[in-house]
């Protein structure tokens, strides 16, 4: 989808304030939805996946299941907020030995588990919106000890509020994020509220089954009028 294109700093795949969000994605809906609405944080409009069954509600990227993002970026950031249900994502990479590989995080699974085609990772989100940076590059030599080549897809489930999702060429600091990739929220509502940066890394471990990882999730919260600032840090 992207592969022939030229390919730096942001790449963004969705955006809730776009004319079609859901543009390149396709959606699958059972006993819940996939919406617009209204979130009362930000005062403004932000996408909404939720249903009674994460596996059966959920967005996907791209919407052809036969085609693939080739998105070569590293870094994949996802604004996105804490509903306090059951909530997963899955990215799917291809590494330099041309095997495709799965990153599955989940905030109700408790340890990290890699197998040859899957890694599933407890994600600890707090409350409110969180920003979650990936390093997919770190991901993919520590779990499987290759390189990674590129995404071919990303898969949001419920029961999340969505913001923006991108990749990136590296972390950038707050100052050198354009606006429009901000999340700019109401004056009021900074009396008790921060936005957290999640960075998910891999800290490798010693196992029984072999070199396996945990996932270590930073969080942080810096103030910056007229939105609240991110605490870009470089995955341990």
């Amino acid at each position: 989808m992207f592969k022939n294109t030229f390919q730096s700093g942001f790449l963004s795949i969705l955006y809730s304030l776009g004319s079609k969000p859901l543009q390149i994605w396709d959606k699958e809906v059972v006993d819940g939805h996939v919406k617009r609405c209204h979130d009362d944080d930000i005062q403004s409009n932000v996408l909404e996946v939720a249903g009674s069954n994460i596996q059966s509600t959920y967005i996907t990227c791209p919407a052809d299941l036969s085609a693939t993002l080739g998105i070569k970026l590293p870094f994949l950031v996802l604004v996105v907020k804490n509903m306090k249900k059951y909530f997963s994502f899955e990215i799917q990479i291809l590494d330099d030995k041309n095997v495709r590989r799965r990153f599955r995080a989940s905030n109700f699974q408790a340890v990290t588990r890699v197998k040859p085609y899957i890694c599933t990772m407890p994600l600890k989100m707090d409350e409110g919106w969180n920003q979650i940076q990936l390093n997919l590059a770190d991901l993919t030599r520590r779990a499987y000890g290759t390189n990674y080549a590129e995404t071919l897809r990303v898969q949001i489930h419920a029961n999340c509020r969505l913001r923006r999702i991108y990749f990136a060429d590296r972390l950038y600091s707050e100052e050198e994020l354009p606006p429009e990739f901000k999340l700019y929220l109401p004056v009021q509502w900074y009396a008790g509220n921060l936005l957290l940066v999640l960075t998910i890394s891999a800290r490798p471990r010693a196992s029984k089954l072999g070199d396996s990882f945990s996932v270590a999730c930073s969080i942080h919260g810096t103030w910056s009028l007229p939105y609240l600032g991110h605490a870009l840090t470089s995955p341990c």
